[in-house]
This record gives C-alpha cells, structure tokens and sequence, in this order.
C-alpha cells in the first residue's frame, strides 16, 4: 500500500527529516542586545512589503539550547530590525544563523525563517555571556553582555509581532509556489522563566561576501537582557498570501 498524500507531513515522504510541531524548549539560554542603526542600511535587508522603523531599533540574539524535543541541542545567533508592515509596527529577521542540521530545514520550510548554517559558538568569560558567529572562517557577528542587575521579564522590550516572509521558488522558475507573510509571535507557549537579569552589551559586525550586516553597526546602545527559560513551540499564524492577491 502506497503513502496517502494527506499523511506526507514532509520528505523523505515515508519518514520525514524532522518531526512536526510541537516542539519542547528546555533551559534555554538567550542574551538580548539592543541598539540603534542606521535606518538607510535596513533597505537593502528588507522586503519590500516592508518599511524601516524611523528609529532604528535593533536587537542582537544569541542562544544556546541544551536540549529540545525536535532538535536536539545546537547555538543561534540572529538580528532583528524594527520594521512596519500596513503602518504596524513589528519586527522582521533578515537571516538566523545557527548549527543545527535539523532546525535549519525545520524553520525555513515551516516558518519562513531564514536560516543559514554557520559556525556558532555561545558560552560564558566569568561576568560576560558572547555569541561568536564565523562563515568561511571568519566572524560576522559577535554579540558580549553582562546580567549584573535584577530584572523582569515584562519590563522587556515584546519584539512582537515577529515577522516572517516565506517564499518557495516554483520548480519550473516560474516564480513562486508559495510567498506568504508569516507571524510567529503565537508560537511559543508553556513559557516558564527561570532568570531574568539585564546589564550592558556590545555588536560587532564584519563583512562577509554573502551575509553583510555591517550596515547595521550601532549608533547607540540601548541595553541588554538575560533570558533563562522552557517553552513549547507551536505553529504560526499566516497573516497575508501575496499569491492570493
């Protein structure tokens, strides 16, 4: 009997490279780094269904996750810029690196996420927590912050909603099979925060002939956060079909 086409959840069609959601978080790891930039450099990383915020907030992100249900353990790194869509404000993640080889299929054929395999590493030099994050052997991003003051998680900055553009080229070259505006702000649940801490950070970009975030070099630093916690992650939310229009 061959595989009805309702129960491909994925390929390889009879066993599929990674499970569905849910999946489950445990202690993971994550340092916030905010910063202002330049807003002329966020067009060339931007869609264009998208606008610069006029303030050029950014957020740095480093993580390192010890174990999940799905994935198993792997390090990220990403950047997040303040963006409107239909003049609400939101946020849009030009690309995420990270070290997984299941995630990354997991996230971009899901979620849109535009993930990218890299060399992560996250760890702790006494009072500072960094990300270093290498292509070809050479860095792209470094993120550095302390934790050395009391904090609350809603007093966090909520990066929500948290934008997506998923778009899957057609096979022919015909343009796309699918391109969809996705928010995943309703993905994560079952949150349960062990240590909220905040203190000061610093970025560092560097070229890369394939990834450049240089311009996005902080003017100002706005702060920083430390995040321990579980949760679960769920599906998202299509917010608009561009092939539907």
């Amino acid at each position: 009997m061959t595989i009805s086409l309702d129960q491909v959840a994925g390929m390889p069609a009879f066993s599929s490279y990674y499970p569905n959601p849910p999946a489950r978080y445990r202690n993971v790891q994550f340092q916030f780094v905010y910063f202002r930039a330049e807003t002329s450099a966020m067009g060339h990383l931007l869609p264009s269904c998208f606008e610069p915020a006029e303030d050029g907030f950014c957020a740095a992100i480093g993580l390192t996750v010890p174990w999940s249900s799905n994935y198993g353990s792997f390090q990220e790194s990403l950047v997040i810029v303040r963006c409107l869509y239909q003049g609400e404000i939101g946020y849009f993640a030009p690309v995420v690196f990270l070290n997984s080889r299941s995630s990354i299929p997991a996230g971009r054929e899901i979620y849109g996420t535009p993930k990218v395999y890299a060399e992560v590493g996250v760890a702790f030099d006494e009072r500072v927590m960094f990300t270093d994050t290498c292509l070809g052997g050479a860095s792209v991003l470094s993120i550095r912050s302390t934790m050395h003051l009391d904090a609350d998680p809603e007093d966090m900055p909520s990066l929500l909603p948290s934008w997506r553009l998923k778009a899957i080229p057609r096979a022919d070259g015909n343009g796309h099979d699918v391109l969809q505006l996705i928010d995943t702000a309703i993905t994560t649940t079952d949150v349960e925060v062990h240590v909220c801490r905040s203190g000061d950070g610093v970025v560092q970009f560097e070229p890369s002939p394939i990834y450049d975030l240089t311009g996005l070099s902080p003017l100002e630093y706005l702060g920083a956060h430390y995040l321990e916690m579980d949760y679960t992650e769920g599906y998202a939310r299509i917010v608009h079909d561009f092939l539907r229009d």
